[in-house]
């Protein structure tokens, strides 16, 4: 009580955030498969998906044609989430990331509803992961990759 208070000048000064902090959900749209386990583990319901299935042709002759799944539509509305973060950890393929962008207020709450694009956009501000510890263990995919590597040039020496 016997210090001065001390105001935020928030919109000319931006606050300081704490590193990995959450602000919105980012999109990696090259790593997603549409799994859908995003949507399905999601308690509010606020991930919307849409994909086709396209057909692949055979890569060598008298090949099987494969299918794959192509997103359509990834929309995520944010006047439904409760940004617990259920989405993040269960994507598989590390397509969904936190970004510290927190500035998306919007007038009208339909328009609190963003799509794929506005989602590819926040990707850019998510920060690096730390790097590990020096006394970390490497990572196993990285170690079977090594070994995987090794055995191969081992091989072709001899």
């Amino acid at each position: 009580m016997t210090r001065r208070s001390v105001t935020q000048h928030y919109p000319e000064v931006q606050p300081e955030l704490p590193p990995r902090s959450r602000g919105v959900i980012a999109l990696f749209e090259e790593n997603c498969t549409v799994c859908m386990l995003c949507a399905r583990e999601c308690p509010d319901w606020c991930i919307y998906i849409d994909s086709h299935k396209e057909t692949i042709p055979a890569a060598a002759p008298g090949g099987r044609e494969r299918s794959r799944n192509v997103l359509d539509r990834f929309a995520i509305d944010f006047s439904l989430c409760m940004y617990c973060g259920i989405c993040v950890e269960v994507c598989p393929f590390d397509a969904l990331f936190w970004s510290p962008e927190f500035e998306y207020a919007e007038t009208d709450i339909r328009e609190l509803t963003h799509e794929r694009d506005r989602l590819r956009e926040w990707m850019w501000t998510v920060p690096e992961p730390p790097p590990l510890t020096e006394a970390a263990e490497e990572p196993k995919e990285i170690a079977a990759a090594r070994k995987a590597a090794e055995r191969q040039s081992g091989g072709q020496d001899s």
